[in-house]
């Protein structure tokens, strides 16, 4: 009985232990989501800096605008056929609109809305699923640029390409 008691607490702390292992290996990563497509294909294009979509994530707008500019028809295209092709491995995007600081705070929440959604609307037309895709708005609380000049203020009315 002795012996019983002794092996009690070790076998309790063995069976504790090894009930915390999960076998989840944690990943400190830099925030860019990266899709293991199981083996099917190993190039990865959000990663690669040669690839289309490398790098570039923002959108910018005009003064007090959500129109996208044309020129952007090519960045969008790039990241809806990147999402498309990862759809059954769960690639998705926050788009996050910005505005400078110029206006009320209700003002460009607003704007900033309106901005990410319409890069969504770009992305839907596109047949990327709405699953993928949401948008939210930082209004003027993350600004690219907290100068207060015109070049500052043209940096920072954006939407951001975000991918989780």
């Amino acid at each position: 009985m002795l012996k019983f008691q002794k092996l009690l607490p070790l076998a309790f702390l063995i069976l504790l232990v090894s009930a915390c292992s999960s076998g989840v290996k944690l990943d400190d990563s830099n925030g860019v989501a990266t899709v293991n497509a199981k083996g099917s294909m190993s190039y990865d294009p959000i990663s690669d800096p040669k690839s289309s979509v490398y790098g570039k994530r923002s959108i910018y707008f005009d003064f007090d605008s959500y129109s996208i500019d044309p020129k952007y028809a090519s960045l969008i295209s790039a990241h809806a056929s990147y999402l498309k092709s990862f759809e059954k491995q769960k690639a998705s995007i926050i788009i996050q609109g910005n505005t400078d600081d110029r206006g009320t705070a209700e003002y460009n929440l607003a704007l900033g809305q309106k901005r990410s959604e319409a890069v969504k609307k770009a992305l839907l037309a596109q047949g990327v699923s709405e699953s993928q895709l949401e948008a939210v708005s930082f209004g003027k609380e993350k600004p690219e640029n907290p100068a207060q000049t015109e070049a500052a203020f043209t940096e920072n009315r954006r939407a951001d390409i975000v991918y989780r």
